[in-house]
């Protein structure tokens, strides 16, 4: 496997691990077509909408991203567009793991621990502005959004309110 695969690879495992940690069920769609690369779903519900979902794109970076407040990641506008329409049945967002440069380092494990490194951070660019550019976007996606267990269970409770992540 190229490195590249490795990080895809990474990504998924790091995002199946915070779903089953918030207690929900994963699926991906036989082909990113769409920028969707998994869907995360709970089953019943207590809001307005039962069973939520909430759809990703994944990526997964070791460059030096991030400064204080906010990690800007360049975006291929494809996935730019696709993703910041507002008129998605299943709302959509955009999470970004951060690894560290060396691959031996992204994880570690003991009898006690499975530590994965860095940590993911998510945004949603529903509603934003179409930018004219032509291979990518730079996305800012602030720091304090952890993709969390904690995160994820609030986005899904705010689905299922009607609202959106």
């Amino acid at each position: 496997m190229d490195v590249a695969q490795m990080k895809e690879q990474f990504s998924n495992a790091y995002v199946r691990a915070v779903a089953a940690a918030a207690g929900y069920t994963c699926y991906k769609p036989e082909v990113d077509s769409d920028s969707v690369d998994w869907g995360i779903a709970a089953a019943g519900g207590g809001g307005t909408t039962r069973s939520p979902r909430l759809e990703l794109q994944l990526k997964c970076t070791s460059r030096e991203v991030m400064d204080e407040h906010e990690l800007r990641y360049p975006l291929k506008v494809k996935n730019y567009e696709e993703l910041r329409a507002g008129n998605f049945l299943v709302p959509r967002i955009l999470v970004v793991l951060v690894v560290p440069e060396k691959v031996p380092d992204w994880l570690t494990q003991s009898e006690e621990e499975l530590v994965m490194r860095h940590c993911a951070y998510w945004t949603s660019l529903r509603g934003l502005n179409s930018r004219g550019n032509l291979a990518s976007v730079t996305v800012s996606v602030p720091r304090a959004q952890l993709f969390t267990p904690g995160a994820l269970q609030e986005m899904m409770r705010r689905i299922a309110e009607g609202g959106q992540p």
